[in-house]
């Protein structure tokens, strides 16, 4: 797979294209805005990672300008603008992911597989899983990661968002608080196990009165469900 990483820290551009290349792919690095839109029209490219803050041109410039030229290549955002906010801007833009600093290699990894596959099928005609889940007003858009309630972005952290993808897919099936740990904290065995808990707590706080409710099912775990 060829890939066009854009990165304007040395350091990070340096680290995760050798991460990448040791994971077989082959990738082009370059660190200003410019360069990157001029090598994105003179060679083809199965995936873009692109961070919006560049020299030259910034990263919604790029986008911009590369989509406006017809260019469809798929372009994953990667920076440390995670609000709500900056991600609809960049979506808007024409980008086709978003993945938050500080990030796993792994979930970057299986974004960027899905985005070269869903590419290639849409080129194909084959038809594409949905993209969507709804839950009342709770909906999330899988390709973009974001989450909205009654169409409005909604404001979640990272954790919480962990919380909901676990959630979403199982309405009214509780699940339990080690599934959600595992999920919610991979990898962070220092993590107090109660610490779910305060997830729960402040994603129920944003529920409230949405008509979704997160419920606590003693012995049992969590569920989400709409309210009757």
């Amino acid at each position: 797979m060829q890939l066009l990483l854009v990165e304007d820290d040395a350091t990070m551009r340096t680290t995760l294209q050798r991460s990448l290349a040791r994971r077989g792919f082959q990738v082009t690095a370059l660190g200003d805005g410019s360069a990157a839109l001029a090598e994105m029209i003179a060679r083809p490219h199965d995936a873009v990672i692109l961070d919006l803050t560049l020299p030259g041109l910034d990263g919604l410039q790029v986008l911009q300008q590369a989509r406006s030229r017809g260019l469809r290549t798929p372009v994953l955002v990667l920076t440390a603008r995670g609000t709500v906010g900056d991600r609809v801007r960049g979506l808007n833009a024409g980008a086709d992911d978003y993945l938050p600093k500080p990030f796993d290699l792994d979930e970057l990894e299986a974004r960027l597989r899905a985005l070269v596959r869903r590419a290639a099928d849409q080129q194909e005609g084959q038809p594409t899983a949905p993209s969507q889940i709804t839950l009342g007003a709770l909906r999330y858009d899988k390709d973009t990661g974001v989450f909205y309630l009654k169409d409005e972005p909604m404001e979640v952290t990272p954790r919480e968002q962990a919380l909901l993808r676990a959630l979403l897919p199982h309405p009214g099936r509780a699940l339990s608080k080690e599934r959600l740990y595992e999920a919610v904290f991979p990898g962070q065995p220092d993590v107090q196990y109660e610490a779910i808990e305060v997830v729960v707590y402040r994603l129920r706080k944003k529920l409230a009165d949405t008509g979704v409710s997160l419920m606590t099912l003693r012995g049992l775990g969590y569920l989400l469900k709409v309210d009757q």
